[in-house]
């Protein structure tokens, strides 16, 4: 997908894009330079939330049993 860059330096998103990461009106984007590629990331309003329910199914469980054997070994 190709935009263009205005004499203000704005460009559009396109609206496939904008519809598969659930973009928004006034929505922030942050700009990361990595060398010779820049990579747009949308900054989630409560990143705690964005995060929640992330990890892998059963990592809590696996998380506390590891406590509960290194509290064991005490």
């Amino acid at each position: 997908m190709v935009t263009t860059l205005s004499d203000r330096g704005q460009t559009a998103i396109p609206a496939r894009i904008r519809r598969r990461f659930h973009l928004k009106a006034h929505q922030r984007l942050e700009w990361v330079e990595d060398g010779k590629v820049i990579y747009v990331l949308p900054v989630a309003k409560d990143p705690i939330a964005a995060f929640r329910g992330s990890s892998p199914k059963g990592a809590l469980r696996a998380l506390l049993a590891s406590r509960r054997e290194d509290a064991a070994r005490r």
